[in-house]
Parts: structure tokens; C-alpha cells; sequence
């Protein structure tokens, strides 16, 4: 057995090392189900490729944040176990591809030496907690909203409540009303508010939720103008518990919480919300709100020798990428990454020859870039020029030339087309014919490999999504347009509208219609989205329409970008969200394991997290048997009325008021000691009662 006690300071993470070590093996020795071990991979961050027998090990990281000694850490085992490159995603995570399944553990307990995780950066969990990269240093922010997007992560992992829900669950934190983290595109949005109160200064957040992209986007709902600080968490919490059993579960499409407030309503939804409030293990949380010290650079240091080759370059990149902080004589620095790629050498360097000159504090950007931090003036020229001689010293950082990407079919299950390829073609065509609009901060270009908007395109003022159009006998490689999103700021937003579809060679043509038109056209001052809406979906339509064309089409039309053979769409399973458990076995394997952690959380004294295990148990085990009666089972809530129906004659299983009152006495107590204790034991006999009703239905049978 390997043991990673030397290396880990923390017992839980290496118990989980331990434990998925295990679990691989026995994946690979044929005694665990395949789909039961990749829902409990996806939760560890593991997540296949489109490659056979390779996976994408995605690093979560919240609300972007970096040391410059997990920075270097994560190059290091870049080199060791993936690619030599780290990529940079638009929720600020980073992903390494290419890695064998079975080095997984060790990777895993190389990164947490550095305290860094890959626990629910996939699955159906709480994602990583994303959050404005300008958080702390905003000159416009009421307060740092940093440390309650860390209390967040560290509030969420781990949690019961969030381990198998029906989908993926996402949180942002903005920091200012400019909502720079698109609040109104999350399960549960927040933007930081203060209000005076008995002459107190109070701090709260306005709060959203329900929004989110995909193939149908949803615009989140406010649901509090004001909600006092020590209450956001608590809430957060109780919404999670409602969706997690209300949540669809078998229609994966439908399966977001979103979809779930559209069918209840959100007062209905609002209603068991609050059903959930006695349970809650608090119902206040105050973050602790303790002055962090970042290691900021010395004020007085000695300069090496500066050389910048292009002074030209350098005045662009100042007025571009360098951000005055609240914070007065420091600035940020914008890193543009193209695709968000970029090297594990270079990572090194970078970090090495600019340690002195800036904070201890790197975030990753939701534009798939790095913002430096708490940078004297006196020292950008120096900075500059060390990007500048890595080559990463591009003007225009979350500009229209700063275009967005994901990995699309370069490595994605569910890419339909190229994303990387068309995004390098697009860059070229404002670099070399629109070069002004490295100065453009309204417009913002996002390409996704398809309609799943991973880069966003579904709130992009210009957006691409990779498709395919038939022509013939042959498939062709497509990109549909949308127009129109973007930000409207405190928690209002767009969604990009469809405009029309094209052969995805065209695309370079159709960004120059387009913002060769909106420069000839608009009036004074005008944005893009002013623009758009001023003329019409239908205008743009027209505009673009010849490009759709297929009459015309040559042999390249027939081939993607960056390939060289015939374009053929090969679309796998995707796994954005761990697959339904549907093998009965596995099931009441899964129900007894949650017993075992909730006796251990009885052991430490987690009253609440030990109730809710064992609710898990209870569902899981009702769920077991139904379907060993095919009966379909798409929601907690379901489980809970259909066991009642079809076995409330069988002797094996007798509740008072039925089983559904037994399960749901979770709401109606505090979660106190006693209770927990009697709750748990309940749901052990109820388990031993299945497997020996099970036997009996298997003998008889």
C-alpha cells in the first residue's frame, strides 16, 4: 500500500490519495463497476479525454488564486506527469493533460504538499469558486471579497451536501458592481454590498441564483438585494440541499439547477429553501476576518540592468494590461496567454526573474490570462521587459484581441470542431488589419467547441460555437455566430442571441464583416451592443448570409482548422457531470460506505455532516431497490414518493407515516447529538433490511 504520511501534513487528504488508489485498482481489476468508479474519479478532478486511456487532471483553484510556489509546483509536475504546458481555463483553474489514470495519486500528493487540490474540480460538486482577479486591489470594491471566496471553498469540499448532486453547482464572487465575475451566469451569484445600520458600517452581498449557459441560457434571478454577510453561507448551503434532492438525475440535459427554479418557480423553490433552514449546522457564519499578510516587493530593491526592445510595444502594454490597485503606488499587470496555454519553462522563468518585483499573490483570469500584483511603478519597465524576452508581452490584455477559447477538439469528449484553430485564425485578423482594438475593452470575442459555452461564447458581444453543416454526402466543419452579450453590471447581464451558421473557414471573413460594419456604421460613442440592438438580429443575418453559402465550397472548406485530414464529426460521451449510478450493487455498497462517514463524523463531532450522510445512505439504499424493480428514478424527491408507492406493503420495510416522513425527519430537528445517533442507526437497519429483502426477491426470483 503507498503511504504518503512523509510528504502530507494534512491526515484527511491523504486518506483520499490512499482511497483512490485503491479504487483504481480495483477499477482495473474488474471489482468496481466502471461507472461507478468514474463518478468517484470525476470528483477527483480526473476526467477523460477524447484520447483513449488518457485523462485531463483539472486543478482547482479557488477564486484563481496563486503563490509563486504553487505556480512552480504545478510547472514541475506538469513536467513530470503531463505535457510540459499548463492551461488556463475561463472558471481560473488549471488543467494538465495527457496523464496516465494510475499516476493520478501521486500526482495528486505532489500537489498537496503545496496545499493544492484537485477534490470536486469535476463532477457533480461544488466546481471551483470563482471570483473577480481584482478582488483586494479594486479601487471600486466596497470590501475584499478574497477571503469569503476562500471560506467558501473551504466551506463546500468535503461537505455532504455537495458530493453526488445532479449536476455541477457554480459559485462567483464579483467585487464590485461592474460584476467582473458575471454573477448573473451562476448557480448562485454574489456581489459585495454595505449599507449603514445603527451607525454600523454592514457588510451583505446581493445575491443571484439560477443562471447559467449550456445550449439554453438561463439569466440568474435576484433573490436578495441585501443579505448580511453571516447569513450568505447558511443560504448557499440550504439551496444546495434543495437541489440536491429536487435536482433531475437522469435527463442529464435538464439536470441544472436552473432548470429546476424554471420548473418549480422561485417561489416554490424559495419556500423549501427555507424548509431546510432547522438542519443547516449553522444558521450564522462569520468568516473569520483576519488582516492576511502578502508578501509584497521590497520598496527599495536595486534594479538589474533594463533593456526593452520595442519602446513602441512597451508604451501599448502600459496603457493595456497595467491596472492602477486601490492600494496607491501599486499597479496590476495583465499576462495575455494566447489559448490560455502556456509553457512549463517559461512558467519558471517568469517566476524566478520576477519574484522580487511583485506580491506573493498571482491570479488566474477568467480571460484565460495571469494578473500580477502589487507592482511599483518604478518597476514596470523592468517587468515588461522580462516578459518581453519570454515572449508573453502582448498588449491588449481582455481586450477584442484577447480572444477566448477552451481546448475544443484538441482534447474535449464533447468538441464538435476546432476551437484553438479558429481562435488563432481571428487573432490574426485583428493583429494584422484591427490592430487598434487592442484598446477595445466592450468587445469581447469567445469561442467554444460547442453549443456546452465552456468559453463562454453564450455571453460574448461576438461569439463562435463550433457545429457542423452536411453538404451532400460530406460533413463540413461549422461555426455558429451569436451576438449581443455581455455584462450590464450589478448582476444584470445578456445572453448572446443565434445569428446563423457558416462553414468554420469563413469565420476569419465574418469577423471582418462584422467589425468592418460596426466601424462604418455606428454613431459617436456607440458600444457594439448598442449597435446591435440599433439594427437587429436581422440586419446581422443578412450581413453574414452569403458566408452560409455551400454552393462554392473547396477541399480546405472540408477540413478543420490546425488538421490535415477529411473533417469527420466524432462526438464521445462527455463528462462534465459524473454519469447516473445505476447498478444496484454499487448502490448499497455506496449506502453502506456513507454510513461508515457518518460514524465518522459522529467520531468528530460533525453533528450535521453525519445527519446528511446518512439521509445519502437512506436514498441510495431506496434507491437500490426500485431499481431492481425497473422503476425509473430521476430526482431524491422522486426516490422518496415511489418508494412509498410500491413497497408501502411490504413487511420488510414498516415506517410509522410512511417512508418518506421517516427520511425527511432530517428537517424537523436541530441537528443535535441524539438525533444524529437514532437517525444513523435508522438508516443501518434499513440498509441490512434491503440487503436481506434483496437476497430473498434474488432466491425467490
Amino acid at each position: 500500500m503507498l503511504s504518503f504520511r512523509t510528504e502530507l501534513e494534512n491526515p484527511v487528504v491523504e486518506k483520499e490519495i490512499l482511497e483512490l488508489d485503491r479504487k483504481i485498482k480495483a477499477y482495473r481489476n474488474g471489482t468496481m463497476p466502471e461507472q461507478y468508479f468514474k463518478s468517484l474519479r470525476l470528483a477527483r478532478g480526473i476526467y477523460g479525454q477524447r484520447q483513449k486511456g488518457v485523462q485531463m487532471i483539472r486543478i482547482k483553484l479557488p477564486h484563481g488564486r496563486l503563490t509563486l510556489s504553487q505556480w512552480k509546483r504545478i510547472a514541475d509536475i506538469s513536467d513530470e506527469y503531463a505535457t510540459g504546458k499548463l492551461h488556463l481555463t475561463t472558471r481560473q483553474d488549471i488543467q494538465l493533460h495527457f496523464v496516465s489514470l494510475d499516476k493520478t495519486p501521486d500526482l495528486w500528493a505532489k500537489l498537496a504538499e503545496d496545499k493544492i487540490t484537485i477534490r470536486e474540480a469535476c463532477g457533480n460538486t461544488v466546481r471551483n469558486i470563482t471570483g473577480s482577479s481584482f478582488a483586494g486591489i479594486d479601487p471600486e470594491e466596497p470590501f475584499d471579497v478574497t477571503p469569503y471566496a476562500q471560506a467558501a471553498f473551504e466551506y463546500f469540499v468535503r461537505n455532504p451536501i455537495c458530493q453526488d448532486m445532479g449536476r455541477k453547482f457554480k459559485i462567483a464572487f464579483s467585487s464590485s458592481d461592474k460584476d467582473k465575475a458575471w454573477s448573473f451566469i451562476h448557480d448562485v451569484g454574489l456581489i459585495p454590498k454595505i449599507k449603514e445600520q445603527d451607525g454600523k458600517t454592514v457588510r451583505g452581498f446581493k445575491v443571484l441564483i439560477g443562471g447559467g449557459l449550456g445550449a439554453q441560457p438561463y439569466l440568474a434571478q435576484e433573490v436578495f438585494d441585501f443579505l448580511e454577510e453571516d447569513i450568505v453561507f447558511p443560504y448557499i448551503e440550504a439551496v444546495i440541499r434543495v437541489f440536491d434532492r429536487y435536482g433531475e438525475r437522469t435527463n442529464r440535459m435538464k439536470a441544472r439547477m436552473k432548470y429546476l427554479i424554471a420548473k418549480l418557480g422561485l417561489e416554490e423553490f424559495t419556500r423549501l429553501v427555507k424548509e431546510e433552514w432547522k438542519s443547516l449546522k449553522n444558521k450564522h457564519f462569520q468568516i473569520p476576518l483576519v488582516e492576511e499578510e502578502i508578501k509584497l516587493p521590497a520598496i527599495h530593491i536595486q534594479l538589474p540592468a533594463v533593456k526593452i526592445n520595442n519602446q513602441q510595444q512597451f508604451e501599448r502594454w502600459k496603457r493595456t494590461n497595467i491596472f492602477p490597485q486601490k492600494q496607491s503606488g501599486y499597479f496590476a499587470a495583465g499576462i495575455r496567454v494566447p489559448l490560455g496555454d502556456i509553457s512549463t519553462d517559461t512558467s519558471r522563468r517568469l517566476i524566478e526573474k520576477l519574484k522580487p518585483f511583485i506580491a506573493d499573490d498571482v491570479r488566474v483570469t477568467p480571460n484565460q490570462g495571469f494578473l500580477l500584483r502589487y507592482i511599483r511603478e518604478e518597476h514596470l519597465p523592468y517587468v515588461f521587459s522580462i516578459l518581453e524576452e519570454e515572449h508573453v508581452d502582448k498588449a491588449g490584455f481582455d481586450s477584442t484581441a484577447d480572444i477566448t477559447a477552451c481546448p475544443g477538439t484538441d482534447t474535449c469528449n464533447l468538441g464538435i470542431s476546432s476551437s484553438t484553430g479558429i481562435a488563432e485564425a481571428l487573432e490574426e485578423v485583428i493583429e494584422n488589419e484591427f490592430e487598434d482594438l487592442i484598446y477595445n475593452s466592450d468587445i469581447h470575442i469567445k469561442i467554444s467547441g460547442c453549443m456546452n459555452s465552456c468559453g463562454q461564447h453564450g455571453i460574448a458581444q461576438i461569439g463562435f460555437h463550433g457545429s457542423s453543416m452536411r453538404s451532400g454526402k460530406l460533413t463540413l466543419p461549422a461555426l455558429q455566430i451569436l451576438l449581443g452579450g455581455g455584462i450590464i453590471g450589478d448582476g444584470k447581464g445578456r445572453t448572446a442571441d443565434k445569428v446563423i451558421k457558416i462553414p468554420s473557414k469563413r469565420g476569419p471573413e465574418a469577423l471582418r464583416a462584422i467589425l468592418h460594419d460596426y466601424e462604418t456604421h455606428k454613431l459617436e460613442f456607440e458600444l457594439f451592443n448598442d449597435y446591435y440592438d440599433r439594427m437587429g438580429n436581422k440586419y446581422f443575418y443578412s450581413l453574414l448570409k452569403p458566408l452560409a453559402d455551400i454552393e462554392n465550397l473547396g477541399e480546405s472548406d472540408f477540413i478543420d482548422w490546425g488538421r490535415e485530414e477529411q473533417f469527420v464529426p466524432a462526438i464521445g460521451t462527455g463528462e462534465c457531470a459524473s454519469v447516473v449510478i445505476d447498478l444496484i450493487g454499487a448502490l448499497l455498497t455506496d449506502a453502506g460506505e456513507k454510513l461508515g462517514f457518518a460514524d465518522e463524523a459522529i467520531e468528530e463531532t460533525r453533528i450535521a455532516d453525519a445527519i446528511y450522510h446518512a439521509y445519502s445512505a437512506f436514498i441510495n439504499t431506496a434507491k437500490a431497490l426500485l431499481l431492481d424493480k425497473e422503476i425509473a428514478c430521476n430526482t431524491q424527491n422522486g426516490i422518496l414518493n415511489d418508494f412509498d408507492r410500491h413497497f408501502s406493503e411490504e413487511k420488510a420495510f414498516s415506517f410509522p407515516k410512511g417512508f418518506r416522513e421517516y427520511v425527511l425527519r432530517i428537517n424537523q430537528h436541530q441537528p443535535e447529538y441524539d438525533f444524529a445517533t437514532a437517525y444513523i442507526s435508522s438508516a443501518k437497519e434499513f440498509l441490512e433490511n434491503a440487503k436481506i429483502y434483496r437476497e430473498e426477491e434474488v432466491a425467490v426470483g
